[in-house]
């Protein structure tokens, strides 16, 4: 299949719609289970981690999984026309949970809409590197988030007016945007060839009962590959990976209670100021690809976690020194705020274009998303670790440890990055991929 641009600006709506849906997630539903249900922050962290206890349970299994599909329809868009509605569907009824004030129903609602969003992630992902050859991976990676960030930045500032509105407005926009943009995916975007079987019909039971055992195989043979003694590399990144999303998310999932609760502002306040880091990222993703092509991605990944942790040292230092007089947008406080998050969305960009192709760089075609399956893995079991991790010590200490946590789980993955020597140069010959070392 040729490579076209405009065929994965077109498969970025697919990254554009769950962007959505996770940036208004995680914002807002920390804010419901602390305020609604009176649950301390720990718990709060615990049950924010639901999502990714699906990732790590799921979705090296479902990439390897996809990896063995062949429908008339192709090996990816299966698990998208199965889990994206449902998962919009779900994701509607959170603030209608949540008004009946019923702790059971409401988490009802949210464990079944992140099983419907773990159905999809490692399909969507791994769509990408199918149609793309490697040495373009970095560039089209930096579209994909491009995209992403795109409909992050609609959540935050989107969200904020709607939410001003009605609570529940942004759930409605966002499940309705993450349909029609993965309609988009699945109508438009063709998957190679060799994985459609013409006049062969989809059907879930009979593709998991012929499939299952062999996908179990290749995910054992992917975690093998993790741990091998003669080359370690993939893990080096893959707790890299780990390390930068404990620190990431943390400050994700509680900096909009960080903003209520410490800084004295509107949670709504503190999800627009998220969503500057947000335009940033959107803005510098296609730049960071193509920086990562041409400097190497493991030096761009390493100088993005820098850029990283100096903002949040400096925004550190601004929470502590004064603290905002309103919730205006105005406020120097606020504003010095979505000035450091501009620049650090600029280095998560460089940090998260080029961790992905990184990692598929590492295997051959047959497996790439069963690598995808991996990537998530690990980062999701990170996701699993860090709310609750970061929760115990605001309950313990306060808000004032958030910036500092995240800081230092920065400062390991820059450090583990050091030891990745492969996933930045992939020559072709034949059927074999040879991988050159960065000999820096």
């Amino acid at each position: 299949m040729e490579f076209k641009y405009s065929r994965i600006f077109l498969l970025g709506f697919g990254f554009f719609g769950i962007s959505i849906i996770w940036a208004l997630y995680n914002a807002y539903v920390p804010i419901f289970l602390q305020d609604t249900f009176h649950l301390s922050k720990t718990v709060t962290g615990f049950i924010m981690t639901i999502d990714n206890l699906f990732a790590v349970l799921l979705l090296p299994f479902l990439g390897a999984l996809s990896d063995m599909t062949r429908t008339r329809l192709g090996r990816r868009k299966p698990y998208i026309l199965l889990g994206a509605p449902s998962a919009a569907i779900m994701f509607a009824l959170i603030p209608v949970s949540r008004m009946y004030e019923n702790l059971a129903l409401f988490m009802g609602t949210i464990v079944f809409m992140n099983f419907f969003m773990a159905l999809f992630r490692s399909p969507v992902v791994a769509f990408m590197p199918d149609i793309t050859p490697s040495e373009k991976r970095s560039q089209a990676n930096g579209i994909i988030n491009f995209m992403g960030g795109l409909g992050a930045l609609l959540a935050y500032f989107g969200g904020k007016v709607l939410y001003d509105m009605n609570y529940a407005y942004p759930f409605y926009f966002g499940a309705a945007i993450m349909l029609l943009a993965n309609l988009l995916v699945v109508l438009f975007v063709p998957e190679p060839e060799e994985y459609r079987v013409p006049g062969k019909k989809v059907s879930i039971r009979k593709l998991l009962s012929e499939t299952s055992h062999k996908s179990f195989g290749e995910l054992k043979e992917n975690l093998k590959d993790v741990f091998a003694s003669h080359e370690r590399s993939l893990l080096a990144i893959l707790l890299a990976i780990s390390l930068w999303f404990i620190a990431f998310n943390s400050l994700e999932t509680f900096f909009t209670s960080y903003a209520k609760y410490y800084l004295g502002i509107e949670e709504s306040t503190g999800a627009f100021m998220l969503g500057l880091f947000s335009l940033s990222f959107m803005i510098f993703a296609i730049p960071a690809g193509f920086i990562g092509a041409r400097l190497g991605r493991r030096r761009t990944i390493t100088l993005g976690l820098m850029v990283i942790v100096a903002i949040l040292i400096a925004a550190y230092l601004v929470g502590e020194g004064q603290k905002p007089e309103s919730s205006s947008l105005g406020d120097p406080v606020v504003m010095t705020f979505m000035g450091l998050f501009f620049v650090g969305g600029m280095g998560w960009a460089m940090v998260n274009v080029n961790s992905l192709p990184m990692v598929v760089d590492m295997t051959t075609e047959e497996k790439l998303g069963g690598y995808t399956g991996l990537y998530y893995f690990f980062s999701q079991a990170a996701n699993l670790v860090a709310p609750p991790l970061a929760g115990a010590f605001l309950d313990l200490i306060g808000y004032r440890t958030l910036i500092p946590f995240s800081i230092a789980f920065f400062i390991l993955s820059a450090i583990a990055m050091q030891f990745v020597r492969r996933g930045d140069i992939v020559q072709r010959r034949g059927d074999i991929l040879d991988y050159v070392p960065d000999m820096d």
